[in-house]
């Protein structure tokens, strides 16, 4: 079971406490870079429990800061960006993408002492539509991970971003947890021929809803499997990963199309950004499915007007407040659930258990072995780096992640899964202009 003071060690991302402290040093994707202009509105948001504010300065680079002015406090997000820095409305101090402070112009040139300023700045690199951000050490910054699919140019990769109303560990937990597949999402289905052509490799999880797991220890995290008959001879097997600190690899697709990742941003203790990431050929995303009845299909994912609010980017207009307009007619006929979409139904059981759900509530079964392996890993991390200073490998040799992928494949009976994980990953390649936005 885990215990009130783990819980507060596992979901608590703000400065100085031991999971934050621990988070600081990964790369967050936290912005798609179509939502910053060149000279344009600076842009409000959270990240591990700190309000900062994002611009693009006249020549294109990013800054991203405290959106305190360090003069006076008053926020930056109300600043003039131009002519290359971040102006404060306030009294003029004026702020490059570094923080490095370009001009007072309340200062006598004989007082001036701008060379001694700075604004409290992170690093930020951006990659195919995505700004990354790292709050760590700025002095000894890690290379980008080469997640597979962050690697893909732009225009062949979906990115979504998704808020959600709850504690970034209880959107993570559910990612890992692959057995409420065939109950959550596809708990109304009775025959198999009721799955079309894009479901077809999940009709296993369908005749079998309570498969076996088996998991091991990676230096990125961890890789885990459900396994479940396939037919008399062979062995289904939806193989996934957790990769340090809150990223995920659904096995969604059969293997050879699972090029997909997502990452469950903290925004803060209560709000969590979910980026989305898949290759466009992949397979058909549920919610563009245009039959809300079927069985997983949904309908297109409605989005309220952003606000330049610091949590104000990317809420659904279903959502707890209208009980993400559940219908029960269609609950009850049908639907399982009476709620439309694999995604919006996700949402409403993570938010419905509570901003910070009470983890001593819970009785863990088998079937969550993934969750309990994650929670363990988490709070040994963030322990041994309290001690010591030591953070798991991948943080800093992300070369450990090139090669990762989560998926499904079929295996005769007896086959040892690790093998044939490795084999799985021989027969697919990394093409060359993923190489190259790697190197």
């Amino acid at each position: 079971m885990t215990t009130a003071a783990e819980n507060d060690t596992l979901t608590r991302v703000g400065p100085g406490t031991p999971m934050g402290e621990l988070m600081r040093h990964f790369w967050f994707p936290a912005i798609a870079s179509s939502e910053l202009k060149t000279d344009g509105d600076p842009l409000r948001f959270k990240l591990l429990g700190e309000e900062l504010i994002a611009f693009r300065d006249t020549d294109g680079r990013v800054g991203v800061m405290d959106h305190r002015c360090p003069h006076r406090c008053a926020s930056l997000f109300f600043g003039r960006n131009e002519e290359g820095g971040i102006r404060c409305v306030y009294h003029g101090w004026k702020f490059d993408v570094d923080g490095k402070c370009l001009d007072m112009a309340n200062v006598p040139p004989h007082q001036d002492f701008k060379h001694k300023v700075h604004a409290k700045a992170y690093k930020s690199v951006e990659r195919n539509g995505l700004i990354w951000v790292y709050m760590g050490d700025q002095s000894s910054i890690p290379d980008l991970p080469p997640i597979e699919v962050t690697l893909a140019p732009e225009s062949e990769v979906v990115i979504e971003f998704l808020h959600r109303d709850c504690n970034w560990l209880q959107g993570l937990e559910g990612e890992l947890d692959t057995s409420h597949l065939g109950v959550l999402h596809y708990g109304a289905v009775k025959k198999l021929d009721d799955l079309d052509s894009q479901q077809v490799m999940n009709k296993y999880a369908v005749a079998n809803r309570a498969p076996e797991y088996v998991i091991t220890d990676t230096d990125y995290g961890f890789m885990y499997a459900a396994h479940r008959p396939a037919d008399e001879q062979n062995t289904y097997w939806r193989v996934g990963q957790f990769i340090f600190p809150c990223w995920a690899m659904a096995p969604i697709n059969p293997f050879e199309r699972n090029v997909l990742a997502r990452v469950y941003v903290p925004l803060d203790d209560d709000n969590t950004m979910i980026v989305m990431l898949h290759m466009k050929r992949a397979y058909l995303h549920d919610r563009y499915a245009e039959n809300p009845t079927l069985p997983g299909s949904s309908q297109r994912l409605r989005f309220k007007p952003n606000t330049t609010d610091s949590l104000g980017r990317y809420r659904l207009e279903e959502n707890i407040e209208n009980d993400y307009k559940i219908d029960r007619d269609l609950q009850r006929e049908g639907n399982y659930t009476g709620i439309n979409g694999i995604t919006l139904q996700d949402q409403c059981v993570t938010e419905s258990m509570g901003r910070i759900t009470d983890r001593t509530f819970e009785h863990l079964a088998p079937s969550d072995v993934a969750v309990n392996r994650l929670r363990r890993q988490l709070i040994k991390a963030a322990q041994t780096f309290a001690k010591d200073g030591s953070v798991p490998k991948v943080a800093t040799d992300p070369a450990v992640l090139n090669g990762v992928r989560g998926g499904a494949f079929v295996t005769p009976n007896g086959a040892d899964w690790l093998k044939a994980y490795r084999e799985s990953l021989d027969n697919v390649t990394v093409r060359p202009d993923m190489a190259q936005a790697a190197e």
